[in-house]
Parts: structure tokens; C-alpha cells; sequence
């Protein structure tokens, strides 16, 4: 564990709620739609629609927001009346607007590391929405440093320990996603840590690289500071 020189933490649902006001959205499109198609057959249609569009728009509540119309249209057969199509631009707004919940030891854990090491905030979607919940947060004098990325690899990773750090082999990534932030940092060579969060987009799941030595999980992102003194130690 000696030489361990930065570390970065994932945002949404590592630090702060929102995977949750996913599903209440979800909830209202589907009681919106209730007279064209059955909830399950709305969440397949949805989810589709999100996997088709993420390579035009992205991750983010924008991207989600156009999706929920794009699918309204679809199984309606274009017939979706237009207050439908208001309600969910503003269910999107209403997102984009909700205060942020930290989620339990998330200052804690980031006050105890700042200082100790070089503390990163890295997280993927719009900007404009990271920002807002970064400074909504009261995280932001926290960090040496914030990276709003596009796509979580291990390019990327590469690249931004390069630039804050004395490379990924001597840093660390934290985060609820095995997809974004523990497989792709372990292919870069660091510590990928996994805190699993009660509820996960399914398109963030992979397989949990328990064979590999740099892989660490955690119940709570409260046990990280204890958990880095023992490797230490």
C-alpha cells in the first residue's frame, strides 16, 4: 500500500443521493403512460431508448429527460398528447433542481483523506448539473481537484492521475459502480474500490473482480480511512 498518492471519489451515489430520483421519474412516466402500455413494457421501452441514446447525449438527466419523450412517442404511436410531453420535461426540470442528499459518511470520509493524500472528485454526465451538485454538496473546498468526464476508462483514469498525481499505479478510485470506477482503474493499474449503493443503474453492473489484489469492498464509505490503514499498516 506504500505510495498511495491520490485518491478519487465518484459522485452520484457515492457521495451524494440520485439513482433514487431516477426511479420516482420512472415511477411518474410510467403512471403518465398507465392508458398505452404496462409499466414493465414502459421500462423496457425506456431502457432501450436510454441505451440507443447514450452515444448522442450521454449520461445525465437531459439525456434521460429526452428518452422518456422519445419513448412516449414511440408507444403511443405518436398519439402522446402534448400535456404528457410537458409533464415529463418537467419531471426532468424537477431533477435537475432537487436538492442534493449526501449519502451517510460522505463528509466525514472526504475531511479525514483531504490532506493526507491528493483528493479528486471524478464523475461522468452533464456539466452544468455535476457543477450545480458539487457546489449544492458544500464537498467543493474538499477536493484538489474535480474532473467531469464523458466516459469513466482506463485511458481516462490514465490520464487524469497523470495530471493530479504521480500516475494511477500510485492512486485510488471509490465508487458504486463496478463498470465506471472499480474495473476500468484496475486495468489502469490502481485500486478500485467498490461501496455498493442500494440502488445501481443496471447499465453500471459487471462481474466483481475478486481475483484481482488491487480490488477492495466496503459495506459503507465510512470504512475507507480504517480500511486504508490497515493496507498501510
Amino acid at each position: 500500500m506504500g505510495g498511495l498518492t491520490a485518491i478519487g471519489f465518484d459522485a452520484d451515489d457515492t457521495l451524494w443521493q440520485n439513482e433514487r430520483f431516477f426511479r420516482l421519474t420512472h415511477d411518474r412516466f410510467a403512471a403518465l403512460l398507465a392508458d398505452y402500455a404496462a409499466p414493465d413494457h414502459l421500462m423496457a421501452r425506456l431502457t432501450a431508448a436510454e441505451r440507443r441514446n447514450l452515444g448522442h447525449y450521454g449520461f445525465g438527466i437531459k439525456g434521460f429527460t429526452l428518452s422518456m419523450i422519445e419513448t412516449a412517442i414511440e408507444v403511443t404511436e405518436a398519439r402522446v398528447p402534448a400535456a404528457v410531453i410537458a409533464d415529463l420535461v418537467a419531471a426532468g426540470r424537477e431533477m435537475l433542481e432537487h436538492p442534493i442528499e449526501l449519502l451517510p459518511g460522505a463528509r466525514e470520509t472526504v475531511e479525514a483523506l483531504s490532506g493526507r493524500y491528493r483528493v479528486l472528485l471524478i464523475t461522468k454526465g452533464d456539466l452544468l448539473d455535476q457543477e450545480r451538485k458539487l457546489a449544492q454538496s458544500g464537498l467543493g473546498d474538499l477536493f484538489d481537484g474535480v474532473e467531469i468526464v464523458s466516459h469513466k476508462t482506463a485511458e481516462s483514469y490514465a490520464e487524469i492521475f497523470a495530471r493530479h498525481g504521480e500516475g494511477a499505479d500510485r492512486a485510488m478510485m471509490v465508487g458504486n459502480s463496478l463498470r465506471s470506477d472499480v474495473v476500468p482503474m484496475l486495468e489502469a493499474g490502481g485500486w478500485g474500490v467498490h461501496v455498493p449503493h442500494e440502488l445501481t443503474w443496471e447499465f453500471e453492473a459487471a462481474e466483481e473482480p475478486t481475483d484481482a489484489p488491487r480490488y477492495l469492498r466496503l459495506a459503507r464509505l465510512a470504512e475507507l480511512p480504517d480500511a486504508l490503514d490497515r493496507l498501510a499498516g
